[in-house]
């Protein structure tokens, strides 16, 4: 390992929560991890700053008296000989007798600062040899490989402005889930601008992928109760109640929405509640998306190792994408809870849209998003939440996000939001994450021991389109 420096003793240490050292190779990078080594154990921590000094300007008054002799304060002293660098580190933890343990006594002033041991490194963040290859560790030629039910079991947020790389990161992800050995997760992804497609026409990803779309995602309406269509519709009570009655009434079989509009229109149902459910159910009609039986069924939209991509580009209206997003979530999630399909990820782009804070009425859809937030751990049903607004998301389903990854933002709204809703998220990467270049990523929470900055390696994919 290479040395990078010595620990010095000033007014803020060492503690047992930093140090500083002055650096002796100009390598040293900020976000850079380091290695203190003493005895049997090593400090590991991680450079927050990086700031020069020079004695011979540490006194304003002096510098300001010697400026007026007329000359620069560089002629009359050598003060190039006096400028050092000076990285100011945070411990993170310490491992000794191959655990990571708090540390509870400092460094020693003196003591060596190397580069760290990156097999070491690896155990402390706690990468996973064959988890899923995202990119690299930043300033460190070591693979960020997340371990699969750490980063998906209590769901994960990927937030970042638009043009960062967030939907760049998520086909890296995507990659890697349809490439793993072993058993697969069923990948629905709710694509609102139909980018996921491009895995349908490449030639190794294209048979694993099926796309849906405008042609062939139907509602069946007679699978639908009263209760589902109060959530498209905001019906009132008394429409519920009289619609339920119809629907009661109806034969068994499958029947469309004009079969049940008329229906509706022959009952003894009293107006105006005729008028205003029948007028309610044409609206409906009009999206076009309304038929006698569902596609995709659940069970070939979840199978095992598949990714399925709802491309809903072509769906217009906001209200329609979120009736679509409503009834297969809630299919998706009640199919799974009875064991009928394998354990899934869902992958929500613009989850902001389907899950917004604020009134239900505002958002259909956020009632089940938040439902599979909070018990889909449970039953192996995982939410992958993209967003480039984190302020417009459901705090409630935010929170139940245990893993954030987090690209650029440069919104101060955001990165407060950011800041409050992110556990493991410190000041110093706040203040970072404005800078970061498209494809860096700061990751927090249950899928890494601690946080870390990583590039996100390039896709795989290769469209034939």
């Amino acid at each position: 390992m290479k040395t990078l420096g010595t620990v010095i003793s000033n007014e803020k240490g060492p503690t047992t929560m930093g140090f500083d050292f002055a650096i002796s190779d100009l390598s040293v990078r900020k976000g850079q991890f380091v290695q203190i080594d003493d005895a049997d154990n090593s400090i590991i921590a991680r450079v927050d700053e990086i700031y020069k000094t020079n004695r011979y300007f540490s006194r304003t008054d002096s510098v300001i008296e010697y400026e007026r002799s007329g000359k620069p304060i560089s002629e009359l002293f050598p003060v190039d000989r006096w400028e050092y660098l000076v990285g100011s580190c945070s411990i993170l933890g310490m491992f000794s007798s191959n655990q990571i343990k708090r540390v509870t006594f400092p460094p020693s002033p003196g003591s060596t600062v190397r580069t760290v041991d990156e097999k070491l490194l690896e155990k402390f963040l706690g990468f996973d040899q064959k988890g899923l290859f995202v990119g690299k560790l930043s300033f460190h030629d070591l693979e960020s490989r997340l371990n699969l039910s750490r980063l998906l079991q209590k769901h994960v947020a990927i937030l970042a402005m638009s043009g960062a790389g967030k939907s760049h990161l998520v086909g890296v992800i995507i990659e890697e889930l349809l490439e793993m050995e072993g058993l697969k997760p069923a990948i629905i992804v709710l694509d609102p601008h139909g980018e996921y497609t491009k895995f349908a026409h490449d030639p190794f990803y294209r048979k694993y992928t099926k796309i849906f779309n405008e042609e062939n995602i139907k509602i069946g309406v007679s699978t639908l109760k009263a209760s589902n269509y109060a959530d498209f519709l905001e019906l009132t009570h008394a429409q519920k109640r009289e619609l339920a009655k119809v629907l009661q009434n109806m034969k068994k079989e499958n029947y469309d929405i004009d079969h049940l509009i008329a229906e509706v229109d022959a009952s003894g149902i009293k107006s105006p509640t005729k008028e205003n459910l029948s007028g309610a159910l044409m609206s409906l009609k009009s999206f076009g998306f309304f038929d006698k039986h569902t596609r995709p069924a659940p069970d070939y939209l979840a199978k095992q190792g598949q990714l399925s991509v709802m491309d809903l580009s072509n769906f217009i209206e906001l209200k329609e994408r979120q009736i679509i997003a409503t009834y297969f979530i809630k299919n998706l999630f009640y199919q799974r809870r009875m064991e009928k399909i394998p354990p899934f990820l869902l992958v929500i782009e613009e989850a902001h849209q389907f899950c917004p804070e604020g009134k239900k009425e505002e958002a259909i859809s956020r009632g089940i998003i938040e439902t599979i937030a909070r018990e889909g751990r449970k039953f192996s049903a995982s939410l992958m939440l993209v967003s480039q607004r984190p302020i417009r998301l459901s705090t409630t389903v935010l929170s139940q996000c245990n893993t954030h990854i987090v690209l650029r933002v440069t919104n101060p709204y955001d990165l407060d939001h950011i800041g409050q809703s992110s556990e493991g998220m410190s000041r110093e990467l706040i203040k970072d994450l404005p800078s970061l270049k498209t494809g860096e990523a700061v990751i927090v929470g249950e899928a890494v021991n601690y946080p870390v900055m990583i590039n996100v390696r390039d896709k795989k994919i290769k469209s034939e389109k």
